[in-house]
């Protein structure tokens, strides 16, 4: 049965154009058919076999997408805040790694499910995860959320991962090319990553200075090799790494490497987007730049992992297509109005000149329009031909009323308690059981 929303406010398309009584048209399949101002479309309408909502006094938005999420991380809720950035969170001998690998995987699932929930019902629509464990913390995600109307971008790896000082060392040392098995990915390692890419949606690497440079482009080639053999029957695979996420990282690439991080990402494994870029230098970004690059931001992780926060007026003056992630749900909540919140007002703090603003309207764009377009989804606006992922506001809520300026509202005004819809393909959200 078609849907019919009438006499509702919205955000219309890519630009979140603002329309105070507009029009929306759902099909059977969650498929937008119609939207915009009611004076256009609502005329061509014989209301046999729809369904009609009055949509007055709310205000319809895209549904949030969270662009970078560790979400089985969430079983270690604020843990060790008293450890170093390399204490906590390093793939090998951080605390995270030690209490994933102590825990049971029904424990995993329940807090994965839980913490998607909580994503959820604040109106984060779809994620994307840097899922670890393999194919077997594929598996393991989609096990614990398949029962959900959220939707989800699986980014997967294998578990091997390189002492680039020892075999740095060993190389100045020999002077001559190092035994294979130091250098490249293992052949157990391979097998993993092709059954990897046939589960997920991509890589989801830790960052260069866990990987050699052959071990980069091994990557690379691997997810070309299965793009050209499987494009009939899969979306294209990306590949995502995190990037230049602290001061440590970057000092290690210059000191062993001669190198940043993202020079080394860029010339090597050639990857699809770009994670945190909080220390990038304007080399690294107009590197980026000019091999059309993605960026995804988690200012409140870099903020309470004492980071710093990445130079966004700088990006967004290059013409970088930012997005959001609320990332390590083991030390942040998966909130992303928490995220646009956070960031909007740090960089005000920061911006001595009017010139350094960012528009409200371009920061809301990071958690709708943008990730939809950087992971290739059919979501993130209010438009024709997507799918009807959106959340219903009420316009007259008492954090919001009376309304100046909605995107600003939006961004730092908005409560869940406001938020009386979730629609994610077309159905609201209370009418599937979860």
């Amino acid at each position: 049965m078609t849907l019919i929303i009438r006499n509702i406010s919205l955000l219309y398309g890519k630009d979140l154009v603002y329309i105070n009584k507009g029009f929306i048209c759902i099909n059977k399949n969650g498929i937008i058919i119609e939207a915009g101002s009611e004076d256009t479309y609502f005329d061509k309408y014989k209301f046999t076999d729809k369904k009609i909502y009055d949509g007055t006094g709310f205000l319809a938005i895209p549904g949030f997408i969270n662009s970078h999420t560790h979400i089985a991380d969430s079983i270690g809720k604020d843990i060790s805040f008293s450890s170093t950035f390399n204490e906590m969170i390093h793939p090998v001998y951080g605390i995270k790694k030690k209490i994933l690998n102590k825990s049971t995987k029904e424990h995993l699932k329940y807090f994965i499910r839980t913490s998607a929930i909580s994503m959820m019902i604040k109106g984060t629509i779809s994620f994307v995860d840097f899922r670890e464990g393999g194919p077997e913390g594929i598996e393991l995600l989609k096990d614990s959320i398949g029962h959900l109307p959220i939707k989800s971008v699986i980014l997967g790896r294998v578990e091997q991962y390189f002492d680039l000082k020892k075999i740095l060392e060993i190389k100045k040392q020999t002077k001559e090319n190092i035994d294979e098995k130091l250098d490249k990915l293992q052949k157990l390692s391979l097998e993993s990553l092709s059954r990897v890419l046939e589960l997920s949606d991509g890589l989801g690497l830790s960052g260069a200075n866990e990987n050699t440079d052959n071990a980069l482009k091994q990557y690379t080639h691997k997810v070309k090799e299965f793009n050209k053999n499987n494009y009939v029957h899969h979306k294209k695979k990306i590949i995502a790494i995190h990037a230049a996420e602290s001061k440590s990282t970057l000092k290690f690439s210059k000191l062993l490497t001669g190198k940043t991080e993202v020079e080394r990402i860029i010339n090597f494994l050639k990857p699809d987007i770009l994670i945190h870029m909080t220390h990038a230098t304007l080399e690294d970004l107009t590197l980026a730049l000019h091999n059309n690059i993605g960026i995804v931001l988690c200012p409140r992780s870099n903020g309470i992992l004492g980071n710093g926060i990445p130079d966004i007026v700088t990006m967004v003056k290059l013409g970088f297509k930012i997005s959001i992630g609320t990332d390590n749900i083991m030390i942040n909540s998966p909130d992303l109005l928490q995220e646009l919140d956070y960031l909007w007002k740090v960089i005000k703090s920061h911006s001595s000149k009017y010139s350094n603003y960012i528009d409200p309207k371009e920061l809301l764009k990071m958690i709708t329009v943008n990730p939809g377009e950087i992971f290739g989804l059919n979501s993130g606006s209010i438009d024709i031909g997507k799918y009807a992922d959106i959340l219903f506001i009420d316009k007259y809520h008492i954090d919001l009323q009376p309304i100046h300026n909605i995107y600003s509202s939006i961004i730092h005004r908005l409560s869940y308690d406001a938020i009386k819809g979730i629609m994610i393909n077309g159905r609201f959200i209370n009418e599937t059981p979860y």
